[in-house]
């Protein structure tokens, strides 16, 4: 039986999204703009169709992209009214987002808000971060925070609510209940994630732990996760697919930061059972480099990623099919630290030709037929 490996690179947008314009992000471009900063070199997924994929999301052509297709390619366009994390992923498991998601466009947090949180940490206060990239934050208040005990809260341009805090100081089981006790009221409010953000080390050298926990309002109907599942696939989630889907429809959960979750997907790649669906996300492209506006780190792990990919595909089970896609953007060049609206690519090793324009929903279509789902 056919087996489907899902995989998000996350964050990795192509530009033209039709609607780019409303978000403020018109002309933004991650792919692209990675790609004109200096040739990359991915020829395992420009060999499926990522240059094409690009140019025809975006009409762009980039140094080091463009081979001719041996896969089959398109590119996808979003309807969910987000540029988050779980809009973009349940829509591609089938399941676009009936509703507005709750925003937190100005600082500080509301009253109740932050009662809650002193009340469920046991702390007198919090550090209100307002809007900010994670690294910045956890560097520029993390001293603080070990001074204080009070845990350190931020937001997006994206529905979510972070909370920072030191693994050690303040406890990471500690960290991990209050963001959990806090998740049914800001779900009560459409507020995507609750993320829990924690960090070890030493003022100068704080760094993010693997121990993140993304605690996220259920999709609002069944996803091909649900769908497989119930059809008697066995599911498996690589990364923090199991947090996003509020760890509905997985048999099998994998976690780790994105070096060890390729371990478990060239694993899985030898191991997994006829018929599986793996669904993987790839999200340090989003939170190390995309959120930092770091251009080169990016670079340099879609590189990684690319050398890894060949690997996976070299070690396809006759029937399998793998599709690499993304869920949003996040241009390294743009303004600010938060993702951008743009189309993403969708490359499927074994199967070939042109996709064309496809909706999100059509990525999760591919996989449901693969599978005998649909």
């Amino acid at each position: 039986m056919s087996r489907v490996f899902l995989i998000v690179m996350d964050s990795v947008g192509i530009g033209g999204a039709p609607d780019a314009a409303d978000f403020g992000d018109a002309g933004a471009n991650t792919l692209g703009h990675i790609a004109g900063a200096g040739p990359l070199r991915m020829p395992v997924l420009d060999g499926l169709g990522l240059g094409a994929a690009l140019h025809l999301a975006s009409g762009m052509t980039a140094p080091g992209l463009g081979a001719a297709p041996t896969g089959a390619w398109g590119a996808a366009t979003e309807v969910s009214r987000g540029k988050d994390t779980p809009s973009g992923h349940w829509e591609l498991t089938g399941v676009p987002v009936p509703w507005d998601w709750h925003y937190f466009p100005h600082a500080p947090f509301d009253a109740d808000l932050v009662a809650r949180v002193c009340d469920l940490a046991g702390v007198d206060g919090i550090l209100d971060g307002g809007h900010s990239g994670g690294i910045a934050i956890m560097n520029a208040l993390g001293a603080e925070h070990l001074r204080t005990g009070r845990p350190i809260c931020y937001t997006s341009a994206d529905s979510v609510f972070q909370i920072a805090a030191h693994e050690e100081a303040f406890g990471l089981d500690r960290l991990l209940a209050l963001c959990e006790g806090l998740a049914p009221m800001l779900h009560a409010r459409r507020v995507g994630r609750v993320i829990a953000r924690p960090f070890t080390g030493a003022e100068g050298a704080f760094t993010r732990t693997a121990n993140r926990r993304d605690y996220a309002i259920a999709p609002p109907a069944p996803t091909l996760l649900d769908r497989a599942q119930a059809a008697g696939h066995v599911t498996h989630a690589v990364g923090k697919i199991g947090d996003i889907f509020s760890h509905r429809g997985i048999d099998h959960l994998h976690k780790g930061g994105d070096a060890a979750l390729m371990d478990h997907l060239h694993r899985l790649m030898r191991q997994a059972e006829d018929g599986a669906l793996v669904f993987a996300n790839f999200v340090e492209f989003d939170s190390l480099y995309g959120h930092p506006r770091d251009v080169a780190g990016y670079a340099r792990h879609l590189e990684w990623f690319d050398g890894q990919a060949g690997r996976l595909i070299a070690a396809m089970r006759a029937g399998d099919i793998v599709i690499f896609t993304a869920d949003h953007g996040n241009d390294p060049t743009w303004r600010g630290s938060d993702h951008t609206r743009e189309r993403v690519p969708v490359l499927v090793a074994g199967m070939t030709g042109a996709l064309g324009l496809i909706p999100f929903t059509g990525v999760g279509d591919l996989a449901a037929r693969h599978l005998g789902l649909a």
